[in-house]
């Protein structure tokens, strides 16, 4: 039947034949009118007295087919498992997945965010890994995404208000999996929640919620965007570092968020306006979760994102800030800037800083006043010459 469906559709018995597996002769003659199909051959089958037992079996939700080869054993059946597969594969009913309530988020209720980790291959062909930030607003499905060298607390707060600051605003709520950096274990169903990051959710405005364990689904648009992330805007990508990649997947947001979305029908950059977030935090309050706080070490060192940046040697053993910023990672002292880098991503490297150790060798390495005692000169008094006329005077009449 499916030959002379092919052929009444115009195809040829050389294109059926190379379609369907078998010889263009056979084709052929199957396309002339009037010939059918051959009748198959019913062999009797072991199960075939069994088959009624078994119909029985399934309806019981019984589909295992150890357990039903067990059952069919005690009422005779001498066959062996695999015609037993056979039969009872066409069925067996699909896996079932949990059902999942949709939600549609009312405008500036929710956002969505999570971690995922891509690959990307260097120019000598070796592979890296490399964490990827995604948040979306529930209502309007605008997106910000963000690659990192890490995701520790430090580096998910910095993006988050990366976020808020490209969304113009916070969220009510944000909805994420059961990550350590947000929630350290539960009371119950209640989470115990990171207190740095409970911290970090007031400073910001926002009411952190958590998934409920082993179900991601209940984050499902932020799930499906980092899938959409890796498999339609990383592959066959060209970018010299993270700082690149970072403006071009930003600009890859905001073209898609200009276009239809296929979910709600409408375009996410107009939503967006409507989605009414709260008002961002301070400047302030926003700049501290941006620094982050390192130790120079004896050498003239900072150690950020697996990268030594050279400071001047002055500053060994200081407690300084250190923030990325606009491909720049800046050392700042006391609100006072002391060094500026190009940003680096290969670990492991060393980036020097011009005069790093100028003053060195004549200052011995210590920057500060050696712990000596002061000599000053003596301190005579200073008086007119008339007070010794007067004094004079005063000898000589005594």
């Amino acid at each position: 039947m499916k030959i002379k469906e092919s052929a009444e559709a115009g195809k040829s018995a050389y294109a059926i034949g190379k379609e369907m597996g078998i010889s263009k002769n056979t084709a052929r003659k199957y396309m002339q009118p009037g010939v059918a199909p051959p009748e198959k051959n019913h062999r009797p089958s072991k199960l075939d007295a069994y088959k009624p037992l078994l119909h029985e079996l399934m309806a019981d939700g019984i589909y295992n087919c150890v357990v039903l080869l067990e059952r069919l054993r005690e009422a005779g059946y001498d066959g062996g498992i695999s015609i037993l597969k056979e039969y009872v594969h066409p069925f067996r009913p699909p896996k079932k997945l949990p059902a999942v309530r949709r939600y549609e988020t009312a405008p500036g209720k929710q956002a969505q965010m999570d971690w995922g980790i891509c690959h990307y291959t260097d120019t000598v062909g070796m592979v890296h890994k490399v964490p990827i930030f995604v948040m979306v607003l529930g209502h309007s499905r605008a997106k910000y995404i963000e690659f990192t060298s890490r995701c520790d607390l430090a580096s998910l707060q910095r993006c988050m208000v990366n976020a808020f600051t490209y969304f113009g605003g916070v969220p009510e709520k944000v909805l994420t999996d059961n990550m350590k950096t947000v929630i350290i274990g539960r009371d119950g169903s209640r989470p115990i929640w990171n207190t740095e990051f409970e911290d970090f959710s007031m400073d910001m405005g926002f009411k952190p919620s958590v998934c409920v364990p082993r179900r991601p689904q209940t984050k499902g648009k932020v799930e499906r965007l980092v899938g959409y992330v890796k498999d339609n805007f990383l592959p066959g990508r060209r970018f010299e570092d993270l700082n690149d990649l970072n403006r071009q997947v930003l600009q890859w947001c905001r073209m898609h968020d200009g276009k239809v979305h296929g979910t709600t029908g409408r375009i996410p950059a107009i939503e967006l306006s409507k989605e009414g977030l709260l008002s961002l935090p301070p400047q302030e309050i926003m700049d501290k979760y941006r620094w982050e706080t390192r130790i120079v070490t004896r050498d003239g060192f900072v150690s950020f994102d697996g990268i030594r940046y050279g400071v001047p040697w002055q500053y060994s053993g200081r407690q300084v800030q250190v923030r990325l910023c606009a491909g720049y990672v800046e050392i700042y002292l006391d609100n006072t800037p002391i060094a500026r880098h190009e940003a680096k991503y290969s670990s492991g490297r060393i980036v020097w800083l011009t005069g790093q150790y100028t003053g060195l060798g004549e200052k011995g390495g210590t920057p500060l006043p050696g712990r000596f005692a002061r000599q000053h000169p003596q301190q005579v008094e200073a008086r007119d010459l008339s007070e010794y006329d007067r004094l004079f005077r005063v000898a000589s009449n005594g």
